[in-house]
């Protein structure tokens, strides 16, 4: 009988730990020593081994209030060193536990002050060119580094970008888009602007800084904001943050070519102190918010070194000897093996709802929508999800069927509708109540929508009983026409995280497989699904989008992963089903509702790991 060896010509390798990706991918989050003072808005600098965090708020103001206090870290303990000069919070932070900046921040107005650290004590040097809070930094000493983006004194927004030499700050290029609290990682001339929160939701952007100017390049996995960062721009890792109303634990590791998903922190929290000087295989997190404000300090340490190291290859087969088992490395090929669990009902079973695509699963909203059953009637219903559990809410002021939904839970938009007929009536959710502002200009219902409630789009839908091609863009106070469908349908999907980037897909009539994608200008026709569905529900990007349910012959099931390109079946749903509302990203999906015929309550939640081979136990069949 052939041995393994004589057919692929390797023996079968004995591991006491499963083969991973990279050494990185190793990694786990353990306590490490409390600080003295607990805080948060803090600014870190340095290593693992030798941290410094400083600055930050003790709540309430104006007492305790802004704090100027620093405190240097040797690996288990935290020592108190001399105080900044001036106490604040929310500024831009970098360097080492010896040479390190604080510039800008509030303390509680927006400053443009900037202090420099040597190891022992603080001194006010050149001031910032715009005064600034919520702002951001990348550099590894307090000579040389980057403050961009933040809050103004307006408080508008800002994208400027300004660069330090010691002993100014020179305005440079700006970030193509203003966001606040992005996580900063690298130094002065090769520099990563991550995430951030846009004065309307956290978004997955990201922006490379090569000494010159920004591009736009890969998005990280988890949309968030006020998070923190370790190692360079070609292996480096972010960690913790918020997202919606919730705080997150998530790590992702940055290879030099794209995001992935690793272990968890302890405590999901956000407005940390990092290790900016760290790396990706030694990472410290310090201070934060939870709940209230935090001492506790967390330490990433990698388990595994480049001579012990088993990489994930696929095809390979090796033996656990921890589990006693046999197991077959399977390559993925980049799409999420996700899975569907249940989720808390909806309190009023319903279909054809709106929803905030760009909420959460423990954060997102549905409104609207129609109960078909006796008596069969058009909801004003708004319910929020909580990850556990739905809550109604105000209601909105018009009962309607198939709004078009976009936004997050706490700022959100209900674009026309059948009330009936269809109305291009529209409502503004401020997370407490709606108010009618300017209508669109086409009445239809069942179209989809994309991007924010200052910033978003709705595309097809029907004026009963044609169909419509037209897109509407939104920017807060009025609508104009964007560039039309290549085919006009209604009941379709859709996903999009900014107005310039959006998905459309399947719809009718008939049942279409069509996808399309649009730019801001115009949709053009790309990969079509797998197979032609009405009633289909997604969410995510242009790059990463989940769609999942639908009509064919029958209601389904099925879900499909789109990565930029082509859609490729994943697992289905429990339930199938069409008409229902989405909502996350690709990796962290919601789908509440529907019809299966009959209208339902159904909440389903979808994770996906990250988008890696993954392990197998082999089994006898």
């Amino acid at each position: 009988m052939a041995e393994y060896k004589g057919i692929k010509g390797f023996k079968v390798q004995t591991v006491s730990t499963d083969p991973a990706a990279s050494v990185t991918a190793t990694g786990t989050w353990a306590s490490g020593g409390d600080f003295n003072t607990a805080r948060f808005y803090l600014s870190g600098a340095g290593t693992q081994t030798a941290g410094l965090i400083y600055a930050g708020l003790v709540p309430p103001e104006p007492a305790p209030g802004w704090k100027a206090l620093t405190e240097s870290y040797d690996g288990s303990t935290w020592t108190e060193v001399n105080d900044l000069n001036t106490a604040r919070g929310s500024g831009a932070g970098f360097g080492s536990q010896t040479s390190a900046i604080l510039a800008g921040g509030y303390n509680p107005t927006k400053v443009a002050l900037n202090e420099s650290w040597n190891g022992t004590s603080w001194t006010e040097v050149g001031d910032l060119n715009v005064a600034r809070r919520n702002i951001s930094g990348a550099g590894s000493t307090n000579t040389a580094g980057l403050a961009f983006s933040g809050e103004s004194p307006t408080p508008t927004i800002v994208t400027n970008n300004e660069s330090w030499n010691g002993t100014s700050w020179t305005e440079v290029n700006d970030l193509n888009t203003g966001r606040i609290f992005i996580i900063g990682l690298g130094i002065q001339t090769s520099a990563f602007a991550a995430g951030g929160y846009n004065g309307t939701a956290a978004v997955t952007s990201v922006e490379s800084w090569n000494g010159t100017s920004w591009t736009e390049t890969t998005d990280i996995n988890t949309a968030r904001y006020a998070g923190a960062q370790s190692g360079t721009t070609t292996s480096g890792l972010i960690f913790g943050g918020q997202t919606g109303a919730s705080n997150v634990a998530n790590t992702e590791f940055w290879n030099g070519t794209s995001w992935t998903e690793l272990n968890d922190l302890s405590t999901a929290r956000r407005y940390i102190g990092g290790s900016p000087v760290g790396s990706s295989s030694a990472a410290l997190a310090s201070g934060s918010y939870t709940t209230t404000q935090v001492a506790t300090t967390e330490e990433w340490t990698v388990t595994a070194t480049p001579t012990t190291f088993s990489k994930e290859n696929p095809g390979q087969v090796f033996y656990n000897s921890t589990s006693n088992a046999f197991k077959v490395t399977k390559d993925n090929s980049g799409v999420p093996l996700g899975t569907w669990s249940s989720g808390g009902n909806l309190n009023t079973a319903r279909l054809y709802t709106g929803g905030s695509g760009l909420g959460t699963q423990t954060d997102s909203i549905v409104f609207g929508g129609r109960k078909n059953s006796a008596p069969a009637s058009n909801k004003a219903e708004t319910e929020k999800y909580n990850g556990t559990a739905w809550t109604e809410l105000n209601d909105l002021n018009q009962l309607r069927e198939g709004p078009g939904g976009f936004g997050t839970s706490t700022a959100a938009i209900a674009a026309s509708g059948s009330i009936p007929p269809a109305s291009n009536v529209v409502e503004s959710w401020n997370g407490t109540s709606w108010t009618e502002v300017a209508e669109n200009t086409t009445a239809r219902e069942r179209q989809r929508g994309a991007g924010t409630s200052t910033a978003g789009l709705i595309f097809g839908g029907q004026p009963y009983p044609s169909v419509s091609a037209a897109t509407e863009e939104w920017d807060g106070a009025a609508w104009t026409n964007g560039g039309s469908l290549n085919t006009g349908r209604s009941n379709l999907g859709g996903s999009g995280a900014t107005q310039n980037a959006a998905l459309a897909f399947g719809g009718e009539p008939p049942g279409t497989a069509s996808t399309e994608s649009y730019n801001g200008t115009s949709w053009t026709e790309v990969g079509d699904l797998n197979a032609a569905k009405t009633g289909i529900t997604g969410n995510g990007t242009t790059t990463a989008t989940l769609a999942y349910g639908g009509y064919t012959t029958a209601f389904v099931a099925n879900t499909e992963y789109w990565n930029g390109t082509a859609w490729t079946e994943v697992s289905d749903m429990a339930t199938a089903r069409a008409y229902g509302s989405g909502s996350g990203t690709s990796a962290s999906a919601l789908m509440a509702g529907g019809a299966a015929p009959s209208e339902v309550a159904t909440t389903e939640e979808w994770n996906a790991p990250a988008p890696f081979a993954t392990n197998s136990t082999l089994t006898a069949s």
